[in-house]
């Protein structure tokens, strides 16, 4: 099974940006569906963002509105989640997963196989 490591989180003020990352430690994406959930304190962790490991349209959950980005860069082994224009609603934990034979939409419906162990996002107003 896939080994994830999640780097990036950090402290932002509203409007601005962060990028995370996604590394499959040991080994690499191919034949996954990659993901970002995130779960902000007392509520339910929800799906933000999934991409194919061959790349091909990503999904987005309806909140993103367009303000995020998700990559896979599979010469590094790396999954990125571009966010720009931060609102304080944004403020979660954000996990990265990972779907065996998954596609960019499966995540959002179905359950992953592999979970990181999370980064936190704060977003100041």
């Amino acid at each position: 099974q896939v080994q994830l490591v999640e780097s990036g989180g950090g402290l932002v003020q509203a409007g601005g940006s962060l990028r995370l990352s996604c590394t499959a430690a040991g080994g690499t994406f191919v034949g996954y569906a990659v993901g970002w959930f995130r779960q902000a304190p007392r509520k339910e962790r929800e799906f933000v963002a999934g991409i194919s490991w061959s790349g091909g349209r990503p999904y987005y959950a309806d909140f993103v509105e367009g303000r995020f980005t998700i990559s896979i860069d599979n010469a590094k082994n790396t999954v990125y989640l571009q966010m720009n224009s931060l609102k304080p609603e944004d403020t979660a934990i954000y996990y990265c997963a990972a779907q065996t034979y998954g596609s960019s939409s499966s995540l959002a419906r179905s359950r992953a196989d592999a979970w990181g162990q999370g980064t936190p996002v704060t977003v100041s107003s």
